[in-house]
């Protein structure tokens, strides 16, 4: 048992396997439609012990050690909650991942740890996630979070982007001793975490309970600055940084181009987001007001952020909301929990219709959206099977708010000014998946920038690999 080497426990697996199983309580749907607030009630110290002792601690390497992407030692960490050391149980998930407070909170744990655990081929896996979530949450509020910091190097790096893996690379490089600034476009700090993920997923006060911690380290963050608009790559090197690293995610829109797109009442889901979510202190000038959603509103595209949009616009007051996807619930790449959480708050789902043109109504508003019926065919380059529109089937969904969900690409700014650095697929950087350097020397990238949309899980990871090929550069220098 990877627990504790030094004093193996007996574990009675069979007496375990026997203890009930309680999953996380969600608030009362009628109660949380109606604002914005975390939907989940955060645990017990009492349910934390006994969700902890329901895991049967597998033989090393335990599954869901091996199914969580960067690797923490989940049995351990049980282990202790089991004990009541909360606290250790924090420490033991800090020793591996940059925000663990996150990651319990959104990675798809279904998908991951909890479904790897035995005991979800009854449906009753250790809530793993949620308990991740509980004991760093409690070691915030009943101790301290401390990045240790390392003996200063006199050598400074900029990070672009204050999304997981800027983050998680500044952690890193405080703690080998390095001077590290941020720059960030947006007002305010957090990148995807703050913007990109409401807040009923993920409270605000967690991403800055994170930056509150860089900060206290040393970290320096500079907003409101977008690096290749302002000042460039280049730029940054004449000012003194040996290093850059690049983790500006990908905030770009997938576009739709289609008539009618371009109608009042017709949202990005960057945009809609921001603007339903976000504390107006925090937002760019040009989105100061919440979206006005009137009844009837339509979101387009299946992944996680349909999920989100749909959850916003019903607690923004919609009374019909509903996703068009044009494949079947099968192929959609978003995680099943949050399709579960929008069906249970009153959103509906039509599959296989493909959009084809926003129809205005006597206002100018979009009023509806005509569709045509879709069949699947062979499989296509993503691996899923290609939607085929049947002509002459068009019908019409009617809706006084559409919302584009369709998915994000590159901002192409920083590969356009930056001579030397190879980028693709549309500004997608060009980096080692192992080190994050790019072909420019001194300049490294992670994230999203790197792979396209993918997990906070694996922009954190990113991040730090990144941040340990940095110092290396650094000390090599």
């Amino acid at each position: 048992m990877q627990a504790n080497p030094s004093e193996e426990p007996v574990i009675d697996r069979k007496a375990r396997m026997k203890i009930p199983f309680e999953d996380l309580k969600a608030r009362p749907v009628d109660e949380r439609v109606k604002d914005f607030e975390p939907t989940f009630i955060q645990l017990t110290p009492e349910e934390a012990r006994r969700a902890a002792e329901r895991c049967i601690h597998c033989p090393d390497p335990a599954p869901c050690f091996k199914a969580c992407l960067v690797h923490n030692n989940i049995p351990a960490a049980m282990w202790l909650i089991e004990q009541g050391d909360f606290i250790g149980a924090a420490e033991i998930y800090r020793q591996t991942s940059s925000m663990p407070e996150i990651c319990g909170r959104v990675c798809p744990h279904e998908a991951l740890c909890q479904g790897a655990c035995p005991r979800d081929k009854r449906g009753e896996p250790v809530i793993t996630g949620a308990l991740e979530a509980f004991v760093t949450e409690y070691q915030r509020r009943h101790s301290k979070v401390e990045i240790p910091v390392g003996a200063p190097t006199g050598k400074r790096v900029a990070i672009i982007g204050s999304g997981p893996a800027g983050l998680s690379c500044a952690e890193q490089l405080v703690q080998k001793g390095h001077s590290v600034t941020i720059y960030e476009a947006a007002p305010a700090l957090g990148g995807l975490l703050l913007y990109g993920i409401p807040n009923f997923k993920l409270p605000k006060e967690v991403v800055q309970g994170i930056i509150g911690d860089l900060k206290r380290a040393g970290v320096s963050f500079i907003t409101n600055t977008r690096i290749g608009e302002s000042k460039t790559i280049d730029d940054l090197f004449e000012e003194g940084y040996q290093a850059v690293f690049v983790g500006v995610g990908t905030l770009v829109d997938a576009k739709m181009d289609v008539p009618g797109v371009d109608l009042p009442g017709v949202y990005q889901a960057t945009e809609f987001l921001i603007r339903a979510n976000v504390d107006p202190d925090y937002l760019p000038s040009d989105m100061g007001t919440k979206p006005e959603v009137g009844r009837r509103v339509a979101v387009i595209g299946g992944g996680d952020t349909a999920s989100d949009c749909l959850r916003s616009a019903l607690r923004l007051g919609a009374e019909d909301v509903t996703c068009l996807y044009r494949r079947t619930e099968a192929e959609m790449p978003g995680g099943k929990k949050d399709r579960e959480l929008a069906r249970e708050e009153g959103a509906n789902y039509r599959f296989l219709t493909q959009p084809i043109r926003y129809i205005a109504g006597p206002s100018g508003r979009v009023s509806a959206v005509e569709c045509l019926q879709c069949e699947l065919g062979e499989l296509d380059d993503s691996g899923r099977r290609r939607p085929i529109p049947i002509e002459g089937s068009n019908f019409t969904v009617e809706a006084d708010t559409v919302i584009l969900a369709l998915g994000y690409w590159p901002d192409p700014i920083i590969g356009d000014t930056t001579p030397g650095l190879e980028t693709h697929k549309w500004g997608l950087i060009v980096a080692d998946p192992d080190t994050g350097s790019t072909s420019r020397p001194g300049v490294f990238a992670g994230g999203d920038a790197v792979t396209g949309p993918d997990l906070v899980a694996t922009a954190m990871i990113a991040g730090r690999k990144a941040a340990a090929a940095i110092d290396k550069y650094l000390s090599e220098k």
